[in-house]
C-alpha cells in the first residue's frame, strides 16, 4: 500500500519528508513519491518549518536529484553552503564561549545544537539550530551571565531586575551577540518551575559525556541522560517539530545498548515516565523507529499515551494549526495525571510572568501586586477562551 493510501489526510510533501528523516532513509519509497509528483514549494517550505533540510538534501543528493527541477536543486543546493557556513561559524563562536567558561572556572554543559549534530549525526551540518544552550549550575548563573556581557553579549529580555522578576520560573535568559547574531540560551534547568521533567541538572553533572568540535573538547549530556533530555523536550513542546522526532529516532537507532527500562523509571521517578513512552510512540508513528523492547509492554499498556501520540502525530501529518492551549500551556503533557496538572496550574497561578507585566506596566516599587492580580487575570482570559476559542492566552 502506498504512503499516500495509507494516509489519506497526510500532506505527500510531508510523508516525503518522514521517508528521508528516519535513521535509515526508505530511499525507493521516496523515489516512488517524487515520480508521483511533489508541490516543491511546499516541500521546501514544510522541510524549512521543521528543520530537516540537511535530511531533504542528503537524501535527494543520495538518489541524484531524480524528478527535482533544477531551480529547486539550485534553492537547496544554495542552502546547503549557507547553512555549512552557518554551522562552521556557530562552533567557532561556540568554542569561544566554552573556552572562556572553562577559564574562568565555571562548570557548564552543552546541549542540543552542533554537539547535537555531531553527537548524532557525525557533522556540525546536519542538523538545523538556531542557537547555543548551555547548562550552568544555578548558583553560577550570575557569573556566567556577567561572562557572557564581557564577551558581547547582552540580554534579550530586558534588564536583570525583569528577569529575575518576571522570567527566572523558566529557569533559563537569552542572550544575544549583535555583531554576529548569535543567539545564546543559558538554563540552569531543563523546564520551568511549574513542571516536572525526567532529568534533573545533578544527573547531568554526575555523568558528563564530551564531543569533539574544532579541537576542543565541549561537555555535555550524556547517553541515558541524552535520552531523558529529548524525550522531556519534545513532550514539553507537544513533539510539534519533525526534527526533534528525528533527532529521537537517532538516538534510539545510535543507542540500542542503552539501558531503556531504567531509562524510564528515572523519568517515572520524576513523574515523567510517559514522555519516554510518548517520544518513542511518535518516532515509531512517523519515523519508523524501533521501539526498545523493554519498553513496548508499557508502552502498548498506556492508553493515554498512545492517545496523545494519535492526536500529535494527526496534527503534524494533517497541519494542523495547534490550539491555543497547545501553543501556551504544553509543557503540561509532562503532567502524567490530573492532580498533576492541576498543581502545575497553581504553581503557576501564582507566578507572576511577563504576560502580568505586559498587561499592565506598574513601576518596580509595585512589582509585588502581580502575585494578587495574576490569578484573577488568568481567570478571565480562560473565561475569554471558552467564549472565543481562538484568543490567544498569553503567560
Amino acid at each position: 500500500m502506498s504512503v499516500s493510501a495509507r494516509f489519506p489526510n497526510s500532506s505527500v510533501e510531508f510523508e516525503l519528508l518522514c521517508l528521508i528523516a528516519r535513521p535509515k532513509p526508505d530511499l525507493p519509497q521516496a523515489v516512488q513519491l517524487l515520480r508521483a509528483g511533489i508541490n516543491f514549494p511546499a516541500l521546501i517550505d514544510l522541510a524549512e518549518d521543521h528543520g530537516v533540510r540537511p535530511q531533504l538534501i542528503g537524501s535527494l543528493s543520495a538518489l541524484s536529484w531524480p524528478h527535482v527541477p533544477p531551480p529547486v536543486r539550485a534553492e537547496l543546493e544554495g542552502f546547503q553552503r549557507l547553512h555549512g557556513a552557518r554551522a562552521l561559524a556557530a562552533a567557532e563562536e561556540l568554542c569561544r564561549v566554552a573556552t572562556a567558561l572553562a577559564e574562568k572556572g565555571l562548570c557548564f554543559a552543552v546541549f542540543k545544537g552542533a554537539v547535537l549534530a555531531v553527537a548524532l549525526y557525525g557533522d556540525v551540518s546536519r542538523r538545523e539550530y538556531v542557537d547555543i544552550d548551555i547548562l550552568v549550575p544555578a548558583e553560577q548563573v550570575d557569573a556566567a551571565e556577567r561572562l557572557l556581557e564581557a564577551l558581547g553579549y547582552r540580554a534579550a529580555n530586558g534588564d536583570r531586575a525583569f528577569r529575575h522578576a518576571f522570567l527566572g520560573y523558566l529557569r533559563q535568559w537569552a542572550f544575544v551577540h549583535a555583531a554576529t547574531d548569535t543567539a545564546i540560551d543559558l538554563h540552569w534547568d531543563f523546564s520551568g518551575a511549574h513542571v516536572p521533567f525526567p532529568l534533573s541538572p545533578a544527573d547531568v553533572w554526575r555523568d558528563l559525556d564530551h564531543v569533539s568540535i574544532g579541537g576542543h573538547s565541549l561537555p555535555t549530556v550524556s547517553g541515558a541522560n541524552l535520552a531523558l533530555l529529548l524525550a522531556g523536550h519534545g513532550t514539553k513542546e507537544a513533539w510539534r517539530c519533525l526534527g526533534w522526532v528525528c533527532d529521537f529516532a537517532m538516538l534510539l537507532d545510535r543507542s540500542p545498548d542503552l539501558d531503556w527500562l531504567d531509562i524510564h523509571s528515572r523519568a517515572q521517578a520524576r513523574g515523567c515516565g510517559d514522555a519516554v513512552l510518548l517520544a518513542c510512540a511518535v518516532a515509531r508513528e512517523l519515523l519508523d523507529a524501533t521501539v526498545p523492547q523493554a519498553l513496548l509492554g508499557p508502552l502498548d499498556r498506556n492508553d493515554r499515551v498512545g492517545a496523545l501520540a494519535a492526536r500529535l502525530t494527526r496534527h503534524l501529518r494533517e497541519g494542523l494549526p495547534e490550539p491555543d492551549s497547545e501553543q501556551n500551556f504544553s509543557d503540561f503533557h509532562l503532567c502524567e495525571s490530573r492532580l498533576a496538572k492541576l498543581g502545575a496550574w497553581l504553581r503557576l497561578a501564582m507566578t507572576r510572568t511577563a504576560g502580568d507585566y505586559e498587561a499592565m506596566k506598574l513601576p518596580p516599587a509595585l512589582w509585588s501586586l502581580y502575585y494578587v492580580m495574576r490569578p484573577f487575570r488568568l481567570a478571565a482570559k480562560v473565561v475569554a477562551s471558552i467564549s472565543l476559542p481562538s484568543t490567544s492566552m498569553k503567560r
